[in-house]
């Protein structure tokens, strides 16, 4: 394996800075301090092997057993190569060669200590980085399986709602029936004003997702993103795809690996790469499960170019109506984020007055701001 930088590959402060970025952009607790550590501990393994570099990165920049998997992804994208097997009977043989690093001598250790500058951050920004900004529509093979694995990686996940019922020990009001108990145990006086507060539970997300012939290029990356929210809230999470009719790919997107729940979820969808009739898909979505208590109080989020084939006017009607019942409604248009864009398109103009946000869904950074949108909702 190789570095996948062009400036300073023998440096490994500079390659192992880029590395941790890529970790904290995932998630992963990289912090200068576990920073530091794992340079020091590159002071006493073989940089040259693949399997000590992986082992000396990953007991020491990860700081909890979810952060294992995270690691071993980009781990695999920042090197280019497979991580390494749990340890056993080393095999007999020259290493293999992972880095071309310098060993770090104790003065330059010293040196070293502080977060490198803003020069050498950005020789050292990983392709993810680079990747995050390209529209995936232009992506290779290679490259679309790197922002795969890192859509993985994403946890979209809705806050609380609080509830009618109360919940003992709280300070916004006086539970009357437990305190008049304690009233009669003490004789009729007042000895402490029993409290409650509101019962809080998940709220619900709710993903519809255009498959339609125009949504091809950017479908299987929302539908990427729909399987990581489904795999972070099972039970509060329903996902549907809209083209010419409405299918419920919750169940598929249960499978906990990608490759798998995208191939269920592909196979029990009979329109994808079809027409678009959002009005109709949405009628069916809001009368099979909406109205029924799916998008009450949820935060709904659309994904569609708005490009409508059918009535225009049926899919304001349901917009109007999604609007009443959902808690937020966001649009995503891969489109969003492109130079000249405008919501012009018969189904934009009809959905644009019922919408809480439009965000775009073209890039790794624009899913990352999307996940962030669903959070703050």
């Amino acid at each position: 394996m190789s570095a996948p930088h062009d400036a300073r590959p023998d440096d490994p402060v500079v390659v192992m800075t880029g590395f941790a970025r890529a970790l904290r952009a995932a998630g992963v607790a990289a912090d200068p301090d576990r920073l530091a550590g794992a340079l020091d501990a590159l002071t006493h393994v073989d940089i040259s092997d693949a399997e000590a570099v992986y082992w000396a990165g990953r007991v020491t920049l990860c700081g909890e057993p979810d952060d294992l998997p995270r690691y071993d992804t980009v781990f695999d994208a920042w090197f280019r190569g497979r991580v390494p097997p749990i340890p056993g009977p080393r095999r007999q043989g020259p290493p293999a060669t992972v880095l071309a690093l310098r060993p770090i001598g104790a003065d330059e250790r010293r040196e070293q200590d502080a977060e490198p500058d803003d020069e050498q951050l950005r020789t050292a920004a990983s392709d993810a980085e680079v990747l995050g900004r390209r529209d995936v529509a232009g992506l290779s093979q290679a490259e679309r399986d790197e922002v795969n694995a890192l859509i993985a990686l994403l946890a979209p996940r809705v806050g609380s709602r609080r509830t009618r019922r109360r919940r003992p020990r709280g300070r916004d009001g006086v539970d009357v029936p437990r305190t008049v108990r304690g009233m009669l145990r003490t004789g009729g006086e007042v000895t402490d004003l029993a409290r409650v507060r509101p019962r809080v539970k998940p709220r619900r997300l709710v993903l519809l997702l255009d498959v339609s012939g125009s949504m091809s290029p950017y479908a299987d990356v929302l539908l990427r993103f729909a399987h990581a929210a489904v795999r972070v809230a099972p039970a509060t999470t329903e996902a549907f795809t809209i083209g010419t009719r409405l299918t419920r790919v919750t169940r598929p997107l249960r499978l906990r690996d990608p490759v798998q729940a995208l191939d269920a979820a592909g196979a029990a969808v009979p329109d994808w790469s079809g027409g678009t009739r959002l009005g109709e898909a949405l009628r069916a979505f809001l009368d099979l499960w909406g109205q029924r208590g799916a998008a009450r109080g949820a935060v709904v989020v659309i994904a569609s170019d708005g490009w409508e084939r059918g009535d225009a006017a049926l899919l304001g009607e349901q917009m109007a109506r999604l609007r009443r019942l959902a808690h937020r409604v966001i649009w995503v248009n891969p489109h969003r984020g492109k130079t000249g864009f405008a919501p012009v398109t018969a189904g934009m103009s009809a959905a644009l007055p019922h919408l809480d946000e439009l965000v775009a869904g073209h890039t790794l950074d624009a899913l990352h701001t999307l996940a962030d949108v669903i959070a703050r909702a």
